[in-house]
């Protein structure tokens, strides 16, 4: 099929999807005989949305703390561009004193653009900011624009093309945010309107950049999985069928399904650049793409970038705990106290012999946080063996008799009904008591 063969479909009922979204029982996924070829994205990069959609699901953060935030962000990318740009809110005094702010620190990336409403009178806000480029929610689904905007697909499509003319109208570049997309009739609505969108940049000569939002977080990685779940699907179809250049096309996704990493990296295989993600994965619901997992996705698909900090990961990780006070889990991925510690005594020991064998990477090389040993009942003389090397530069055998004391107070305390683990504290003290030179 051509572009030309999509045209608005201004039907009298909305398509719910009731075979695939049946809501009284769990989405379903569904699959053809078609399935569209991968295609990466000649360059891939992330965009920030810690300040707008991470601002939905937590307090706010203080106009000291975004700006603080922003330079480490400006700091990870180290020039490089992959933070390409950060969403901010408009509408309240304290977001404006954040942009101005951060624009003042005139770091090179992230770029700070703007979030407003699908209204004419919210530009005036992005003018006075004087920024280029600002986001534009315009929902795509039948659940929205019939059951939330009560229009019919025609109202709402002049609607959102007027919005987009008015702001390019005024110079401002415009990111139109396509609302569910996964729950949306891609072939009746949501490729048309992108078809219209890019009319609109050839008219104008000015890029208008497609968001293509997972509000539900129904997208499926799978090629061969029916629209409008498939992540595979909508990139083609965007990119093929409705000509929007790669470099235009951004994913933004939730985790309402746990598919929120691979969904992204999936969309860059399948030639989407733009992944949006929030620091920690912290937004609406279930959250959204935690940013400094796709910093790392990016490496692995691309390779490690000479530009881009990686141990900044572990700042950042440290200023939310620290400062922020926010509680990072222990064993979350990348940025938890505990994320490349083990407990297992069996565990330790391939540590002792090799990190590689139950590391996956460096981290102390590229996140700046060594491998560590938590010591439960599990960890053993082995797992006591390296929280001693650890913590005390030393290569003491397993079987050392000063060691092996350690291990017996250890087990003493777990027979005695402890549920705990044993804390670094204490380990000090039993090591400074066991190896205490006579």
């Amino acid at each position: 099929m051509t572009n030309n063969e999509f045209k608005l479909q201004d039907v009298p009922e909305p398509n719910l999807f009731r075979t695939v979204f049946p809501y009284v029982e769990l989405p379903r996924v569904t699959f053809d005989d078609t399935c569209v070829p991968m295609n990466p994205a000649p360059a891939i990069w992330i965009t920030d949305t810690t300040f707008r959609d991470g601002q939905q699901a937590r307090p706010p953060y203080t106009v000291e703390q975004i700006v603080d935030i922003y330079r480490l962000l400006g700091k990870l990318d180290g020039g490089s561009g992959l933070i390409r740009a950060s969403e901010f809110f408009l509408y309240s005094r304290k977001d404006r004193q954040a942009v101005e702010q951060c624009l003042e620190t005139g770091l090179p990336f992230p770029h700070v653009t703007g979030w407003i409403r699908a209204v004419k009178s919210d530009f005036k806000l992005v003018k006075d900011m004087k920024l280029p480029e600002t986001g534009i929610l315009t929902s795509c689904s039948d659940y929205h624009i019939f059951l939330k905007l009560k229009k019919s697909r025609k109202q709402a499509m002049s609607l959102y093309l007027d919005v987009v003319k008015a702001a390019l109208d005024e110079g401002i570049r415009v990111r139109c945010h396509v609302e569910d997309v996964t729950h949306s009739d891609m072939p009746g609505f949501t490729i048309p309107f992108a078809i219209e969108l890019m009319k609109l940049r050839q008219q104008y000569g000015v890029d208008v950049k497609v968001r293509l939002c997972d509000t539900m977080g129904y997208g499926v990685p799978w090629p061969n999985a029916t629209l409008p779940r498939s992540v595979p699907k909508i990139v083609h179809a965007m990119i093929h069928d409705a000509g929007v250049p790669s470099e235009l096309l951004e994913w933004h996704g939730h985790n309402d399904f746990h598919k929120v990493l691979i969904n992204p990296a999936t969309a860059w295989l399948y030639g989407c650049a733009g992944c949006n993600a929030s620091i920690l994965g912290i937004g609406e619901r279930t959250g959204n793409t935690p940013l400094e997992a796709m910093v790392i996705e990016a490496a692995q698909l691309r390779g490690h970038d000479a530009k881009v900090n990686y141990p900044v990961i572990s700042e950042i990780a440290d200023y939310f705990r620290d400062v922020i006070g926010y509680d990072i889990p222990h064993n979350y991925p990348l940025m938890g106290r505990d994320f490349n510690t083990t407990s297992a005594g069996i565990h330790a020991d391939g540590l002792t012999k090799s990190e590689e064998i139950y590391s996956a990477f460096d981290t102390h090389k590229i996140l700046n946080r060594p491998c560590g040993v938590r010591i439960t009942d599990k960890s053993g003389a082995a797992g006591i063996k390296h929280w001693i090397d650890n913590n005390y530069g030393l290569d003491v055998a397993k079987d050392d008799s000063r060691l092996l004391k350690i291990r017996d107070i250890v087990d003493a305390q777990y027979e005695a009904g402890r549920t705990t683990t044993i804390s670094d504290e204490e380990m000090h003290a039993w090591y400074a008591e066991s190896f205490a030179k006579k």
